[in-house]
């Protein structure tokens, strides 16, 4: 196990990105990064691509995780068999967190896949699985003319969205994001797609759920198998939430599809099961 001992705060000006795994960080962690132009691929069996993104696994973070990113005119790729590609967002697993998780991303005509079995593609979002953050989670997104896609198998599609699961937060979850032009698609099996949406599953949070939200002629696309379209809109199933779950979407000229088996499409909707 790595251990980072001494440190106050961790600051990188990324190309790419921040990956952490298996450390113990006494300190926040802050990526701030300015991507333009670029191309960033990880292709066959393990892959994971992570472009102006911060990315902890099995980790110990005393302190604030914050990533701040501006991506234009580029394209992350991470193909064939592991996949995962997460593109001005930041994504947490399995990890201990004593502070807030801030992602503040922009991004602009450009393309983020993850295609071929496990999938999972992340732009300007934040997902967190089986963590614990002693802190509030933001994820503040502007997304334009750009294309997020997570195809065949395992699929997760999240735009300017929020997702959580198996884990507990001691604090609120706020999600804001603007979507204008651009597309979410989940497609081949698994399914899941959410845009300028905040999920929760089995999990705990002792804070408000605030999802605000602007979509304006953006496409939402969850299709074959499992499905699950969020647009502008609050899902929480099986979770405990100590606080007020307020939903403020604006959605225009915007298309939010689930189709093929197991269905499902929100809406500027508030969920609670």
């Amino acid at each position: 196990m790595k251990k980072i001992a001494v440190i106050t705060i961790a600051i990188v000006f990324a190309f790419t990105g921040l990956a952490m795994a298996q450390s113990n960080v006494q300190g926040a962690v802050v990526n701030k990064s300015d991507v333009a132009g670029s191309a960033n691929v990880a292709a066959g069996v393990g892959n994971n691509a992570n472009m102006g993104a911060t990315e902890i696994g099995q980790s110990n973070v005393k302190g604030a995780v914050i990533n701040q990113s501006n991506v234009k005119g580029s394209a992350n790729v991470a193909a064939g068999v592991g996949n995962t590609a997460n593109m001005g967002s930041t994504e947490i697993q399995r990890s201990n967190v004593q502070g807030a998780v801030i992602n503040q991303s922009n991004v602009a005509g450009s393309a983020n896949v993850a295609a071929g079995v496990a999938n999972t593609a992340n732009m300007g979002a934040t997902q967190i699985q089986g963590s614990n953050v002693k802190g509030a989670v933001i994820n503040q997104s502007n997304v334009k003319g750009s294309a997020n896609v997570a195809t065949g198998v395992g699929n997760t599609a999240n735009m300017g969205a929020t997702q959580i699961q198996r884990s507990n937060v001691q604090g609120v979850v706020v999600n804001q994001s603007d979507v204008k032009g651009s597309a979410n698609v989940a497609a081949g099996v698994g399914n899941t797609a959410n845009m300028g949406a905040t999920q929760i599953q089995g999990s705990n949070v002792k804070g408000a759920v605030i999802n605000k939200s602007d979509v304006a002629g953006s496409a939402n696309v969850a299709t074959g198998v499992g499905n699950t379209a969020n647009m502008g809109a609050v899902q929480v199933k099986g979770s405990n939430v100590k606080g007020a779950v307020i939903n403020q979407s604006n959605v225009k000229g915007s298309a939010n599809v689930a189709a093929g088996v197991g269905n499902e499409a929100n809406m500027g909707s508030v969920v609670i099961k």
